[in-house]
Parts: structure tokens; C-alpha cells; sequence
């Protein structure tokens, strides 16, 4: 028997992923400094002399470290729900969820670099 799987529908599942991001909004110091370098490096992305694709591919790689800060947000309240003591494996399960947002912001810059290098200097 599933006792925690309410019925859903598009509209539900809308406000459910609403109230995520508004929880996480409000909740995670992280996630708002990454919504703040998706406004200025966004802005940055859009005024710097490049054509429209190279423009979108910039402005899109920056919602990787957002994809990620919100997956790594999901693990660590779900160890937390489990335990709030100390435990190996929990501290193990919270450093992979860093690790995520780590190698999102790696991705991130090989993006920038490669879509820049290849605007100012390869051109």
C-alpha cells in the first residue's frame, strides 16, 4: 500500500514545484547567491558583443549550478530527515550532493571559457 503518493495532476504537481522553489527561495543561502549570479553573469551574458546562440549558450549553462544547488538541497534534507546526528554515511551522502554543485560550477566555466575563447580569440 503507498500511503505517502497523493494523486496528482498537471496543475498540482504547478504548485507543488511552486512551493519547492519558493521553500528553497527562502530557506537555502546558496541557491539565492546562484539566483544572483544568474541576474548579473546573465546580464553580462546578453551585453557582452556576442551573437544570439553564443549569448543562449551562456545564459543557459548558468542554470546548471541551479539544477544542481537544488538537487543537493533535496539530499541533505532528506539525511536530515533521517538523522540529525552525526553519521559516516550521512556526512558521505551531503559531501556527494557538494560534490554535484562543485562540478556544475566546473561545467559552467568550461562553458564560458570555451564559447569565449571562441568568440575573442579564435575568431
Amino acid at each position: 500500500m503507498k500511503l505517502n503518493k497523493p494523486k496528482h495532476n498537471l496543475f498540482k504537481n504547478t504548485v507543488y514545484a511552486l512551493e519547492g522553489l519558493s521553500d528553497i527561495i527562502q530557506n537555502e543561502t546558496s541557491f539565492k547567491w546562484q539566483l544572483l549570479m544568474l541576474v548579473s553573469l546573465g546580464s553580462v551574458a546578453w551585453l557582452l558583443p556576442l551573437n544570439f546562440v553564443e549569448s543562449s549558450i551562456l545564459f543557459l549553462s548558468l542554470f546548471i549550478p541551479i539544477l544542481s544547488e537544488v538537487i543537493n538541497s533535496a539530499i541533505e534534507r532528506v539525511v536530515d530527515l533521517v538523522t540529525q546526528d552525526y553519521h559516516i554515511m550521512a556526512k558521505k551522502a551531503k559531501d556527494v550532493g557538494a560534490t554535484i554543485v562543485f562540478l556544475s560550477f566546473v561545467w559552467m566555466l568550461l562553458i564560458w571559457l570555451a564559447v569565449l575563447v571562441n568568440a575573442f580569440i579564435l575568431k
